[in-house]
């Protein structure tokens, strides 16, 4: 038998206190998930209150050197380290404002599925009953575009289903809306909606059933040659193609987000100063509740409840704490962003300027991690639209000039060249490299290709009109 033996070694590692834990998951959070870790904590502790005026929270937040919240979080950084800064007041939030919201809460309904509509189709159709159970079956072959993606002898061989029920289910799934669903892929949808629209005697129905891989890389001349009409009229089909959906189920996609509400708006003054705002005015404003923080001191309470009570209390205390620092840190940032980008503001993403994680977290010293966290999943409103505040960092490129430009003014630059091009003779991957060179941007033609792949902008070659 093997000998039993104990031995003692030392080691170091790093775990994190609950409550580090949760400043981390306050700092992440969006407003919306912000708002709902707040109101879990009114439900489950019992010593926080949310008061509708506006309350300072000087009672709750650190005594001495500990006031002020940048040197709070810095001299405590390695446990504090992933906490932010920002100073968040919430407005008057009236009983009407709340009813209000609810109402928009309560209008806020999941998006229907490709599932749901086509199933809701399927009810209303007036069939045999066998043929709807078969359709019921294919509706659980469909892939998230609408597209059967496995044959029909394959199902049938794994099923109480007839081959010829399920083709007479197949033929009904595919009058559904929207058309092109029960495809058993891009060009049968083209054909199934161009049958739809205009029959399949028209030219844009040929081209699609003979010449697809033709049209797609713009052999024009060929097509025009192989069905006797003009290149002009070819051209004229592929725009009614294209116009046309590849994806039919797309409308339906389940992992789109209906809604996004900023965390930052940044707009101009009336004396036309930038100034950046915190969108927190549905947020419950918390405090600790008089009458828990007394009854701690009163005789006569039990020793248990007291410790509960204070544990409570000292849990609330440091939510508040960590919920100021996150508003803190994110408005702060915000500012930051104003100062350094203020020609993107003004002009558009063309101007964004090159700019760093690292650069923001050290004129606030911070650890860039602390600035990375923060803005994490936050979008800010700008003059320029809704964003991530993630876009704001980006390297770039220096200009002949002197000037920096960041990755994203590179890409703006690219798609100004490539919708001004002629289109006859759009512009190659070297041709843009050069053009960019003559603005006093120098980036390698492979860098071009990447970024134009990026925006989404087909080689020159496919992109060629007649």
């Amino acid at each position: 038998m093997a000998e039993a033996s104990l031995y003692q070694s030392l080691s170091q590692s790093q775990t994190l206190a609950p409550q580090m834990r949760k400043s981390l998951e306050i700092l992440q959070a969006s407003t919306l998930e912000l708002s709902q870790l707040m109101r879990q904590a009114l439900e489950t502790n019992p010593t926080l209150e949310d008061i509708t005026e506006v309350t300072s929270l000087d009672e709750d937040s650190p005594d001495g050197d500990e006031a002020d919240s940048l040197d709070y979080m810095n001299e405590t950084d390695d446990d504090w380290r992933d906490r932010s800064i920002l100073e968040g007041r919430n407005s008057p939030w009236t009983q009407d404002d709340e009813e209000r919201r609810q109402r928009i809460y309560d209008n806020i309904v999941a998006p229907e599925t490709l599932q749901q509509h086509l199933q809701n189709q399927l009810d209303l159709s007036l069939i045999d009953p066998e043929i709807r159970v078969a359709a019921q079956e294919l509706l659980g072959n469909l892939d998230e575009r609408g597209f059967l993606d496995r044959l029909l002898p394959a199902i049938a061989s794994s099923s109480s289903h007839s081959l010829a029920s399920l083709e007479e289910a197949l033929k009904l799934i595919k009058s559904f809306e929207p058309a092109g669903v029960g495809a058993t892929g891009i060009q049968e949808a083209l054909l199934i909606q161009l049958d739809r629209s205009e029959g399949s005697e028209t030219v844009e129905y040929k081209i699609v059933r003979d010449h697809l891989e033709d049209l797609a890389r713009k052999r024009h001349p060929q097509i025009a040659r192989s069905l006797g009409i003009s290149v002009e009229r070819v051209a004229e089909a592929a725009e009614k193609i294209g116009r046309l959906s590849p994806n039919p189920g797309g409308e339906f996609d389940p992992t789109g987000n209906p809604y996004i509400l900023p965390d930052v708006v940044i707009e101009k003054t009336d004396e036309g100063v930038w100034s950046a705002r915190l969108t927190g005015e549905h947020l419950p404003s918390l405090r600790i509740n008089d009458f828990y923080k007394d009854m701690i001191g009163k005789n006569g309470v039990d020793q248990k409840a007291r410790a509960f009570l204070r544990d409570q209390i000292r849990d609330g205390r440091s939510l508040i704490r960590s919920i100021s620092l996150r508003q803190e840190t994110i408005l702060a940032i915000a500012h930051r962003l104003i100062e350094q980008q203020p020609d993107f503001l003004e002009k558009g993403p063309r101007y964004l300027r090159p700019l760093t994680m690292n650069d923001v977290a050290d004129e606030l010293s911070l650890h860039a991690t602390t600035v990375s966290r923060a803005v994490a999943g936050k979008y800010i409103l700008t003059p320029q639209g809704l964003m991530e505040m993630r876009a704001f960092f980006a390297t770039g490129y220096q200009t002949a000039s002197g000037s920096e430009v960041s990755n994203a003014g590179v890409r703006e630059a690219i798609q100004q060249l490539v919708a001004q091009e002629n289109q006859s003779k759009p512009l190659s991957d070297d041709a843009i490299t050069k053009a960019l060179a003559e603005q006093g941007i120098k980036v390698a033609r492979r860098t071009v290709a990447k970024y134009r792949e990026q925006l989404n902008i087909l080689p020159s070659h496919l992109r060629k009109s007649f």
